[in-house]
């Protein structure tokens, strides 16, 4: 028989030693943890990405993506966790645990088929913004080279890459996507930049730089802006596109999106 002082040094040791365990491992974040609403961590960028993912300060958060994750997430029961991951890391530490959720086009993503993506939340328009003055017109792809484009960091555009890689056209990157349009303001032979019309619209609205930009009628692209999870978060990827449906239908996503307009 233990004495009554190891059998209370024996009970003691096993949690601490499994919480130390714990510390260094990702968080699985679809069980519920000490009995309370699962946490869906989920990353909002270190910059954000306005109006979609809005930085407020304070640890507080808003834009049209989150305030739709934000709602659904609370009505499937889930604690939304915002976490500020650098870009070029989010894809590791989405596979490896440390956060469950990012907002991303399909097509933006390098290997798409290692991930699951809920039904697009909002259509993303790339446009190409240009100064006004500027002589660059985009009419198609088959006509676009001998111009530079400044574009945020680490963004992959499948259209416009093999023109950057076989040099029919330059690309000049900057690490802020606010930075792309006072680049092409003040930048030497940088000739356009690409942005979602929205996201475009709303720096040039934010910087007081109407009437200095134009863009083109004709998009790049057009593709929906989602939820990239794991795969092993299909279960709430379906309920999620369940309430995002609803939420389309009632016409509460549409309010949402003229808070930003």
């Amino acid at each position: 028989m233990l004495h009554p002082l190891l059998r209370w040094l024996a009970t003691a040791v096993i949690p601490l030693a499994s919480t130390v365990a714990n510390a260094s491992e990702p968080v699985t974040s679809s069980e519920p943890l000490n009995g309370e609403n699962p946490t869906l961590n989920f990353n909002v960028s270190t910059s954000g990405y306005p109006p979609y993912l809005i930085h407020l300060g304070e640890d507080r958060y808003g834009g049209i993506a989150y305030e739709v994750v934000s709602r659904i997430s609370e009505r499937l029961g889930y604690h939304l966790k915002p976490h500020e991951i650098p870009r070029k890391r989010v894809d590791a530490m989405l596979q490896d645990g440390y956060i469950d959720a990012t907002p991303r086009a399909r097509e933006w993503t390098e290997t798409p088929g290692d991930f699951l993506f809920t039904d697009a939340i909002v259509s993303i328009r790339e446009v190409f913004f240009t100064p006004v003055e500027s002589d660059f017109r985009f009419d198609g792809l088959e006509k676009l080279k001998d111009v530079t484009l400044v574009t945020p960091l680490g963004y992959h555009y499948p259209e416009l890459e093999p023109l950057f890689e076989s040099g029919i056209i330059g690309r000049y990157e900057v690490s802020d996507d606010r930075d792309i349009f006072t680049y092409l303001l003040h930048g030497r032979r940088l000739d356009a930049t690409i942005a979602d019309l929205a996201v475009g619209q709303w720096i040039i609205r934010q910087n007081n730089w109407q009437g200095r930009f134009r863009h083109s009628d004709q998009a790049l692209s057009d593709y929906g802006y989602r939820l990239m999870l794991r795969q092993d978060w299909a279960s709430f990827a379906e309920a999620f596109n369940k309430e995002l449906a609803e939420m389309k239908a009632s016409g509460e996503l549409e309010q949402i999106l003229n808070q930003y307009r």
